[in-house]
């Protein structure tokens, strides 16, 4: 059985708050059932969107810090079984790094997890997480499965009795961190010690904290610390030369995945020691031997001056690091900030500023109950006397621990109005320039100590870089749209006899900026219409479009009959000299007599829907695709356009998927088309790019072009 104190269990009076007892009987009960090798519980607090860890068991709470406070929005197992109020599988270390990359960042070990909602039908109250070693199946059998829904379930009502009774559910202090369990430097009986006392090699014994609760005489000499100094603490803060992450992290691994581990590490000067390392749900058995010889080029301890790195600290800047590593906008980085970091430090709202033309500029904020109150600074000069600014210009944090500190350095007009009580003014400084502040304010009075100013100072750097990627990204974004906007028709023109509509998504890959095309050319005596896609995904194929664009629209106008269109524009992109290539499809519509010339170059076929719902694909004659054969001709096909006709020209990107067969993809557009082929255009076209504009990522980009015939008095 895992063992979790859960102190004494005194009585309580109706309306005590229920502490750790009621939560650790039930995460241990829940761990035994299934075999856990450690565990959690996570209570949901009814006034903010964070999941709190109350209780843990079977591992070091310090291993979780960087999840002590998650964000529902977080993209981590806990706090998806709370949005989708499901259990969530993770079957060991691939599907961690594949499906949950930043716990893999910060514990890379084998190990499986499982996440469940603390939920009633009308409530949701917190989370809990169960982990079993590497060495568990990768799917989680039938009798797991329900024997943690039954114990979440029931966990969840005695949370609900508990509301409705007035008793709060409080965490508290991690069982095992109260100290060091009693040391002893026996093993149980005197034969046993003496046993353990002749043998050769050193033995020690480690509990879940990695606290040192028996060393034998052959340990203490090999490490060169006394018995005394080592039961109770750390090796790593005991033995100097230990202090080394290095040496930690198999510490972790050990105690995470249950296998045995091991590490070489110099006893300065020239002793090489073997470590190796027996876990248990209960502590850890270590033997110390002298190894053989070592390649000098093996990691060498800290230096006997360096402080022992903090191992909470690491994990949260790894966590982190990894977490900003996937921001992509300013929109991307302000969410990130506001659902992990934010809640991580116990911020209650923040402002993220940056700089442009000696002013401020808000570039995002999350948390403020009144917007406005954040909002007012846009626009400010950088010279007006405000913590924000200060922080700017000078690139020095400031932190205010209370109103009145605030306003003792910042006159009342010139502070923050926000009805927060604590602020942390951090300068953002990446590549040795400022890009900007964050602003963290706390909803009570808030000591800073020195070592989370240290932390808050560290966290502002690797914010800084994600802004400044993020800047630059946002600045391309924006020019690449401004160019497609003004490289795709604004309007489609007014024909007689056809209504028309059209709808263009970019690639969600890269700069979302793509060589699809498509136009309607009213020229006379009979108009035209075009669809393209220039090969890329780059503002090259986006400039390449435009010139294909202005070349069709002119080959037309000189009243080029459509073949002479298509060898005119392939000539042209020959002579361009670019290494790209084009499809293109090209009418010429004669809505008077219901007819339809068209030329195809390596384009996809379009669709004819008739009036009575009946949809066929137009596998026309055509030429290659546009600039590779100087030479290439391109035959016509004149096809029936009555009234009421739909005719549907697309791109590739509305056909191809990954994994899909193409015909398949067109006969599943064909039947679509059929089905909803008399609604109004407008809401036709809706409807087939639908399912691609509703997609979180679009590997190419989509264009789609509707043409419907109307009537032959519409025409005259």
């Amino acid at each position: 059985m895992v063992a979790v104190s859960d102190g004494q269990r005194s009585g309580r009076a109706p309306g005590d708050p229920v502490g750790r007892p009621m939560l650790s009987t039930a995460l241990t009960a829940m761990m035994d059932a299934v075999g856990g090798h450690s565990g959690a519980v996570y209570l949901l607090p009814d006034d903010e969107p964070v999941l709190e860890m109350a209780v843990m068991a079977g591992l070091p709470r310090s291993f979780a810090a960087p999840w002590e406070r998650v964000g529902l929005g977080a993209p981590i197992p806990i706090a998806r079984a709370v949005r989708e109020r499901r259990l969530v599988w993770v079957g060991g270390e691939e599907e961690m790094a594949r499906s949950y990359p930043r716990i893999a960042m910060v514990l890379p070990y084998p190990f499986a997890l499982a996440a469940l909602p603390l939920a009633t039908g009308s409530k949701v109250y917190g989370a809990v997480f169960v982990t079993w070693p590497g060495s568990h199946p990768p799917e989680l059998s039938d009798r797991e499965r329900n024997e943690l829904e039954v114990a979440c379930e029931r966990l969840a009502l005695r949370l609900e009795r508990a509301e409705a009774e007035n008793r709060p559910v409080r965490g508290g202090s991690h069982p095992l961190d109260a100290g060091p369990a009693g040391a002893t430097d026996t093993l149980g009986t005197v034969e046993a010690a003496r046993l353990v006392a002749r043998l050769p090699y050193g033995l020690c014994s480690l509990d879940l904290t990695g606290r040192a609760g028996f060393a034998n005489p052959a340990a203490a000499d090999l490490l060169g610390v006394p018995v005394g100094e080592l039961l109770g603490t750390h090796l790593w803060a005991s033995v100097p030369w230990l202090a080394d992450p290095m040496y930690e992290e198999r510490y972790r691994a050990a105690l995470i995945s249950q296998h045995v581990t091991s590490f070489v590490a110099l006893r300065p000067p020239s002793d090489w020691l073997s470590f190796r390392l027996y876990p248990s749900t209960t502590g850890i058995s270590v033997r110390v031997v002298r190894a053989r010889a070592v390649s000098a080029t093996s990691p060498a301890g800290t230096e006997r001056g360096d402080a022992p790195p903090r191992l909470v600290s690491m994990s949260q800047a790894l966590s982190l690091a990894g977490a900003l590593t996937e921001t992509v906008s300013v929109e991307d980085v302000v969410r990130l900030v506001a659902e992990e970091i934010a809640p991580a430090v116990g911020s209650g709202a923040l402002a993220l500023l940056g700089a442009r033309a000696g002013r401020l500029h808000v570039l995002g904020h999350h948390g403020y109950p009144d917007p406005h109150v954040v909002e007012r600074f846009d626009g400010m000069p950088l010279s007006s006397p405000t913590p924000g600014t200060h922080a700017l210009t000078h690139g020095v944090p400031a932190f205010f621990d209370s109103r009145r500190q605030l306003e003792h350095l910042y006159p009342a007009r010139h502070a923050t109005p926000d009805g927060f009580a604590a602020w942390a003014y951090l300068p953002l400084i990446a590549s040795g320039r400022p890009v900007g502040v964050c602003v963290l304010a706390y909803a009570e009075p808030h000591g800073f100590s020195t070592h989370e100013r240290a932390v808050l100072s560290s966290l502002a750097g690797l914010i800084a870089q994600a802004l400044d990627r993020a800047l630059l990204y946002d600045a391309k974004h924006q020019l690449a749209h401004g160019l497609q906007a003004a490289l795709l028709p604004h309007s489609l023109p007014s024909l007689p006899g056809i209504e028309a509509s059209a709808r263009y998504l970019p690639a969600t890959r890269g700069m979302e900026i793509g060589g699809d095309f498509y136009d309607l050319v009213p020229s006379r005596p009979l108009p035209a219409a075009v669809i393209g896609d220039v090969q890329g995904h780059n503002v090259t194929a986006a400039g390449l479009m435009g010139q294909l664009r202005t070349a069709v629209r002119a080959y037309t106008t000189v009243g080029q009959e459509p073949a002479e269109v298509m060898r005119s524009t392939n000539r042209l992109m020959i002579d361009l000299g670019t290494e790209l290539f084009a499809s293109c499809l090209y009418l010429r519509l004669d809505p008077a007599r219901g007819h339809a010339v068209m030329a195809r170059a390596g384009h996809p076929p379009p669709l004819l829907r008739r009036p009575d719902g009946r949809v066929r694909v137009l596998d026309l004659a055509g030429g290659p695709l546009l600039g590779i054969d100087a030479e290439a001709t391109y035959p016509t096909t004149e096809i029936k356009l009555s009234p009421g006709c739909v005719l549907a020209l697309y791109t590739d990107g509305l056909i191809e998927s990954p994994g899909v067969d193409i015909e398949d993809a067109v006969a599943d557009l064909g039947r679509r088309l059929g089905e909803a082929g008399d609604l109004p255009l407008e809401e036709l076209a809706d409807e087939l790019v639908g399912h691609y504009a509703a997609a979180e990522e679009r590997i190419d980009d989509v264009a789609l072009l509707l043409l419907r015939a109307s009537s032959a008095r519409d025409v005259g």
